[in-house]
C-alpha cells in the first residue's frame, strides 16, 4: 500500500529548493572567506575557506542526489532511487574529512615556518558575518531535512552547522592573536578546527553507512508499532516479524499479520490494505507496507476481539499492547510464546467495527 503521490511531489519540490539555496549560499560564502584569507594571511581563516570549498562541492552533489532520488520507481529500480541520498552523504562526510587533513597539514606548516597575520579586524568582521549566514542556512536545511525525511539535506545541514563551529574557532583564534600578539595561536586554532571537522566527517559517514546496510531504525520501528496499536480493529489479531528500511524519503515496511483462519483471501486482502493505509497516514510516512497474512490457528483466542467467531476455543480475556520486541520477533519465537505478553484482566469484548 503506497502513500499519497501528491504529497510526495510537494516534498520533492521542497527538497530541490533547499538544495538550490544551499548551493547558492555556499558559493557566495566561499568567495567571502577566500577574500578574508587573502587580506589576513591567517591559517585559521584558510581552514574556514577550505571547509567552504567542501560545502560548495557537497551542495552540488547533494542537489544531484536529490534530483535522482526524486525519480519514481521503475523496472530497473523497483524500490525507487532514494538510496542515492546515502551515497551523497557518504561523499559529503569524506569531503569533510579530506578538508580536515588539508587544514591540519597547513597548520603544521605554519607552526614550523612561523605564521604571519594581518588585517585582523577585517578578517573578524567577514568571518562573523559568514558564520551568521551559515547558522541560518544550517538550521533551515536540518529542519527541512527532518520535515521531508531527507538524509541528504540533514547531512548538508549538519555540514553547514559544523562550518559555524569552524568559524567560531577561527574568530576565537583571531581574537586571541589580536589581544595577546601571540601569532602561533592562529595555526593552533586551525588545528582545533581540523580535528573537529574530522569527527564531523566520521559521524556523517557512519550514519550514511548504516542506511546503506539497512541498519535497524529503532525510532521508525517504534513509531510503526504505536501506529499498529492505535489503528487496531477486529480481525487484525496480532503482528510479528516487522521489518522496515528507508530509501531516502520512501519507507518500505513488511510484516506478518495474523487474521482469523476462516477469512477468505479477498476479505483478508481488503482488511490488510485498509489497515496499511491507516498506519501510513498515522505515521505520516511516505512508503508502502507489505503484509504476509497468517491464519490464527485458534492459538490467540484470548486476545482476539472478533465477535461471533465460529472457531473460537477460548473466551476473550483482553488485548495487551503490542511491544517492539513482539513485533520484531521471528515466526518461531512468536508461535512458541517466547514473546507472548501477559494478558490483563479485562474480560469485556470490544465492540466490533
Amino acid at each position: 500500500m503506497k502513500g499519497a503521490p501528491a504529497a510526495a511531489v510537494s516534498e520533492n519540490s521542497i527538497r530541490l529548493r533547499a538544495g538550490l539555496i544551499s548551493l547558492t549560499v555556499a558559493t557566495a560564502l566561499l568567495a567571502i572567506k577566500y577574500f578574508a584569507y587573502q587580506m589576513t594571511g591567517s591559517a585559521a581563516v584558510l581552514s574556514d575557506a577550505l571547509e567552504s570549498i567542501t560545502n560548495v562541492v557537497a551542495a552540488l552533489f547533494a542537489l544531484g542526489g536529490l534530483v535522482f532520488a526524486g525519480r519514481p520507481a521503475d523496472r530497473g529500480h523497483p524500490y525507487g532511487h532514494g538510496k542515492i541520498e546515502y551515497f551523497t552523504a557518504v561523499f559529503e562526510g569524506g569531503l569533510i574529512a579530506f578538508a580536515a587533513v588539508l587544514i591540519l597539514w597547513h597548520a603544521l606548516q605554519d607552526f614550523l615556518a612561523g605564521p604571519s597575520v594581518q588585517a585582523i579586524e577585517l578578517g573578524l568582521a567577514l568571518i562573523v558575518g559568514a558564520a551568521a549566514v551559515n547558522a541560518a542556512l544550517g538550521w533551515y536545511l536540518v529542519s527541512t531535512g527532518r520535515r521531508v525525511q531527507s538524509i541528504t539535506l540533514l547531512a548538508d545541514g549538519r555540514h553547514v552547522l559544523s562550518d559555524v563551529w569552524t568559524s567560531a574557532g577561527v574568530v576565537t583564534g583571531l581574537l586571541l592573536v589580536r589581544l595577546t600578539g601571540i601569532v602561533w595561536l592562529d595555526p593552533l586554532a586551525a588545528a582545533v578546527v581540523g580535528l573537529n571537522l574530522a569527527v564531523t566527517g566520521w559521524r556523517l559517514v557512519r550514519q550514511a553507512a548504516g542506511g546503506l546496510l539497512d541498519e535497524e531504525d529503532s525510532a521508525l520501528l517504534a513509531a510503526l508499532v504505536r501506529a499498529f496499536d492505535d489503528n487496531q480493529h477486529p480481525g487484525i489479531i496480532r503482528l510479528h516479524r516487522l521489518r522496515a528500511q528507508r530509501a531516502g524519503r520512501f519507507t518500505h515496511v513488511d510484516a506478518h499479520l495474523i487474521v482469523p483462519e476462516y477469512w477468505t483471501v479477498e476479505r483478508a486482502h481488503e482488511a490488510t490494505d485498509a489497515f496499511a493505509e491507516r498506519v501510513l497516514a498515522s505515521c505520516n510516512v511516505d512508503g508502502e507496507i507489505i503484509f504476509h497474512t497468517d491464519p490464527c490457528r485458534r492459538a490467540l483466542c484470548a486476545i482476539c476481539t472478533v465477535e461471533g467467531c465460529p472457531v473460537r476455543v477460548e473466551p476473550f480475556a483482553g488485548r495487551p499492547p503490542l511491544t517492539l520486541e513482539e513485533a520484531t520477533s521471528t515466526d518461531e519465537a512468536f508461535w512458541h510464546g517466547l514473546h507472548a505478553p501477559a494478558v490483563p484482566a479485562s474480560p469485556s469484548l470490544p465492540a466490533a467495527s
